[in-house]
């Protein structure tokens, strides 16, 4: 069922709002998508004359969307082996780098919070770089400090698998309680380094320890409410709490199989049915494969807005409003609702909201306020950090 188009007093509200105060999405997958479509070729992927009907995301959607900041997930496979894993990281890194630099009156490198704000003045969209899972440095402090050199700005510990020093939400516990001594020298260094912690994709011990050992705020990229959708993906109440205290974020994530119970049971039955063929459903490209398969006989319950809704409204009441944001998972997903099927639906999401009474103070905090004030801290501490400890410039390995 389509989504219903606000009132024109609403759109025109909910327009000045994202011209203040504009979308910082937390996790968009294109690089991987440039990967996988065209061999990292920009000409051939061209996000400037559009891209609708081959990824969620191009440049006019984006301007429609209201996104004037963008953490561009520089994803690789949990189950890349090693170097394999760091060398294809780096791919993704240029891949972004030279999209920046092929629509430059588009798009601004940003390394902190204050080049964030500087693109905003000029027009530009904000282009930070995240990556998705801690095999991205293959066990070393030293790849790691490379990483954030290069720009990256958050490191998810994990993804669908286990480092070999964090667990993951969608693997088997390894045995060392979420963390490793040497997970927790990573989350050191990290704050250390001004590069943001991000607990989507750990397992829910994952992301205790974590923040208990963290000295900076931590921000979930793309994750939603397991109260709310009850799968391994997703953050626990008593987690989301924890938020408040640390000064944390919680970016919630329109992936329906976290934010829908019946597509989560659908993803859970697939999941099963993957395992007796002998695929792993932590393996991305394997489920994602059998999944197609699976919905031809099986398929997908609908998700709506109101789901997505319900989660935004969920993290801000445990949490509070100072700790949620946004991160869509485009071009990482499929099956969004009707209304934000693409980069150009958070106007809708955010219609929906200002209908059910949030103020405009509330929504600027969702669409990039906090993610604003997360960032600046994180740079505050590693400042000071910087002051009392240098990490070692040894090259450190688990195991």
């Amino acid at each position: 069922m389509p989504a219903s188009t606000p009132p024109a007093d609403l759109a025109d509200r909910i327009t000045a709002l994202l011209e203040r105060h504009p979308v910082w999405d937390g996790h968009n997958d294109l690089a991987w998508e440039a990967r996988e479509q065209a061999g990292y070729d920009w000409s051939a992927l061209d996000i400037g004359a559009g891209t609708s009907g081959r990824t969620h995301t191009d440049i006019a959607r984006l301007r429609a969307g209201g996104v004037g900041a963008q953490f561009w997930s520089v994803y690789v496979p949990s189950d890349l082996p090693g170097s394999a894993a760091v060398t294809a990281t780096l791919e993704q890194i240029d891949a972004v780098r030279r999209m920046v630099r092929t629509w430059p009156d588009v798009f601004t490198l940003a390394l902190t919070a204050d080049d964030v704000e500087k693109a905003w003045a000029s027009g530009h969209i904000a282009s930070l770089m995240g990556a998705e899972g801690g095999q991205s440095i293959d066990s070393s402090l030293g790849a790691l400090r490379m990483l954030y050199d290069l720009g990256v700005r958050y490191m998810t510990l994990t993804h669908n698998h286990n480092t070999p020093w964090a667990d993951s939400a969608t693997d088997d516990p390894a045995g060392h309680g979420g963390l490793s001594g040497f997970g927790v020298e990573v989350v050191r260094e990290m704050n250390r380094l001004g590069m943001l912690v991000d607990l989507s994709h750990v397992s829910a011990d994952t992301m205790r320890v974590a923040l208990d050992v963290t000295e900076a705020p931590v921000m979930f990229s793309h994750s939603s409410a397991r109260a709310v959708c009850d799968v391994p993906r997703n953050v626990p109440d008593d987690v989301l709490a924890r938020l408040g205290r640390n000064g944390g974020l919680c970016m919630v994530t329109f992936v329906p199989g976290f934010v829908n119970p019946h597509v989560g049971q659908w993803r859970a039955e697939a999941a099963e049915a993957a395992r007796g063929r002998g695929i792993d459903p932590a393996s991305y490209a394997a489920f994602s494969a059998f999944s197609a398969e699976w919905e031809t006989d099986h398929p997908v319950p609908p998700t709506t807005l109101d789901d997505v809704v319900a989660h935004v409204e969920h993290v801000r009441d445990v949490a509070g409003i100072d700790h949620v944001g946004l991160g869509g998972d485009y071009d990482g997903s499929s099956g969004f609702a009707p209304g934000i099927e693409d980069v150009s639906g958070y106007p809708k999401l955010l219609a929906a909201l200002a209908g059910r009474g949030w103020s405009d103070a509330d929504l600027a905090k969702l669409t990039s306020g906090n993610m604003l004030r997360v960032l600046h801290d994180a740079e505050d501490v590693a400042e000071r950090l910087a002051n009392e400890r240098v990490a070692s410039t040894v090259r450190l390995r688990e195991g």
